[in-house]
């Protein structure tokens, strides 16, 4: 996440890099190193890895089980963005680096009640900005529970990564003039879709810019989820919300300066519900029309019909 500038999802103010650093330079796959080798480079790893010892930290004191995920999938490993998938060649096969591992984490959950992982997403966007790499780290939880349960286990673990980064990196956050520790005090604020959108005046259906992302959690004061998305615009297995089925059981959590840094959901346990929905995605209506049939989703579909558990999850952006 490097311009001429660095930018940080723990409440990072912009800060001036020693050494000229573009993004450019960090797509050029020639002297990469050269790419990496700074002082300013060196503290972002510390924080990194303090971040992530925060993260091992919070699931491992509440009963998380570390799974890991495969690094080629079909095209179940996309997140709905069929069009951004990094294809490969597997002994004669079409594979795909993954963009996620929620349903090899939602596999789990008949054997586990909780399971987490950090996988690498791939994503071939051919707009990379301060906020979007085409490869980065991720933060997936999927655990047994419903909506009452998957907002506070986010927050959880934030705060457990930003209060690991604070007692072991405060200088290095100084030096970045970063207000992390404001993240640490109170909780973080909620408000749904339908009211979020009436604030920007917005229409129904509409998908917020960066420039809402930050206009709404500006007004917060604080970390902020934004709850209960129509369906249309969400991925096909979150949970169609049983009192109004405009909308599923989804959040999104928006930080300051980065924006959006996690998306979760309720997962649909309804297996008629989970096919209608496939079918009706965007996603499915692409992938159609490349000859790809339904029987390529068959393993998870499977699952729920099998093993119909309510349960629910997150991807939290870690670079």
């Amino acid at each position: 996440m490097f311009n001429n500038k660095i930018k940080n999802a723990l409440f990072c103010k912009s800060v001036e890099v020693a050494e000229e650093m573009s993004l450019e330079a960090l797509k050029n796959l020639e002297n990469r190193f050269e790419s990496i080798c700074s002082r300013e480079v060196a503290a972002l790893d510390r924080v990194n890895a303090a971040l992530m010892a925060g993260a091992y930290e919070y699931f491992l004191g509440n009963g998380f089980v570390w799974v890991e995920t495969p690094m080629l999938t079909r095209v179940t490993g996309s997140c709905e963005n069929v069009d951004t998938l990094y294809s490969v060649q597997h002994f004669g096969t079409q594979a795909y680096l993954p963009q996620t591992g929620q349903l090899y984490l939602e596999a789990k959950i008949p054997l586990h009640d909780k399971v987490w992982t950090v996988m690498t997403s791939s994503r071939a966007e051919p707009c990379t900005d301060h906020r979007h790499l085409n490869q980065f780290s991720l933060v997936e939880f999927e655990r047994r529970g419903d909506f009452s349960v998957l907002l506070p286990t986010i927050e959880g673990v934030v705060k457990s990564m930003v209060s690991s980064a604070v007692k072991k990196c405060g200088d290095e956050l100084n030096s970045f003039n970063s207000s992390a520790k404001e993240c640490l005090k109170g909780g973080f604020a909620r408000m749904t879709y339908e009211k979020a959108v009436g604030k920007l005046g917005l229409e129904w259906g509409d998908d917020f810019k960066h420039e809402h992302e930050l206009a709404l959690v500006n007004e917060a004061g604080r970390p902020l989820f934004i709850t209960h998305y129509p369906q249309e615009i969400k991925f096909f297995n979150m949970r169609l919300n049983r009192e109004d089925d405009r909308v599923v059981n989804s959040a999104d959590l928006i930080m300051p300066f980065s924006g959006e840094s996690a998306g979760s959901a309720e997962r649909e346990d309804d297996y008629d519900v989970l096919v209608k929905r496939l079918k009706q995605s965007r996603m499915f209506s692409i992938l159609s029309q490349r000859g790809v049939s339904i029987n390529e989703f068959n393993d998870y579909l499977n699952l729920v019909r099998n093993h119909r558990l309510l349960h629910c999850g997150a991807g939290i952006g870690f670079n």
